[in-house]
């Protein structure tokens, strides 16, 4: 629905690849948020993204160019946010499931209620609450900063998935408290 230019990162690829490699880049929207601690990827070939069926008014941003954040409200509840990624023309993107609350924790709270941090931003409803997303977010800041560190990353299949097949493109830092869901092991 709405749009906000963050500074270029090259997005410009495969929406999986692009997903894996956000893990502990810093997003900010207008100062609030933190590093992004967990993502889903979403191809245009995939019947579970909101570009499958072709470009519309409410999914434009998904198809270019790369780096403009796309907020869709979800099950008419929660906003949630992708940045989108593939060349201009191809609907992608990287959906932000988590984050590391670190800036503007306080406005967090504001509009998530005086919550503990685990409970802030896990989740993309939760994400979009916290950094106040909706079709207002047009023409505000949003910043994305390099990693101040390595982090490990593990790759899962998509939470709640059921129009396409499972596919790994889930990525999280398995040391992050932050995640929505921890990854599930192996048997």
């Amino acid at each position: 629905m709405a749009a906000a230019v963050i500074p270029p990162l090259d997005l410009a690829g495969d929406p999986v690849v692009a997903a894996e490699q956000l893990i502990g880049w810093t997003l900010l929207v207008d100062g609030v948020g933190g590093p992004i601690v967990e993502t889903e990827a979403y191809r245009h070939d995939d019947p579970a993204s909101h570009a499958f069926s072709g470009q519309t008014a409410r999914n434009a941003v998904m198809f270019g160019p790369p780096g403009h954040i796309y907020v869709y409200l979800s099950y008419g509840i929660h906003w949630c946010m992708n940045i989108s990624c593939g060349p201009p023309g191809v609907g992608s993107g990287v959906l932000i499931r988590a984050l590391e609350p670190v800036e503007g924790v306080d406005r967090m709270r504001e509009r998530r209620g005086d919550r503990p941090l685990r409970e802030l931003t896990g989740g993309p409803g939760r994400v979009g609450q916290a950094l106040g997303a909706g079709p207002w977010l047009a023409g505000r800041r949003a910043d994305l900063r390099p990693p101040d560190r390595i982090r490990q990353v593990a790759a899962t299949v998509r939470v709640g998935i059921s129009k396409a097949v499972e596919q790994p493109w889930r990525f999280l830092d398995p040391d992050s408290p932050y995640v929505s869901r921890r990854p599930r092991r192996a048997a």
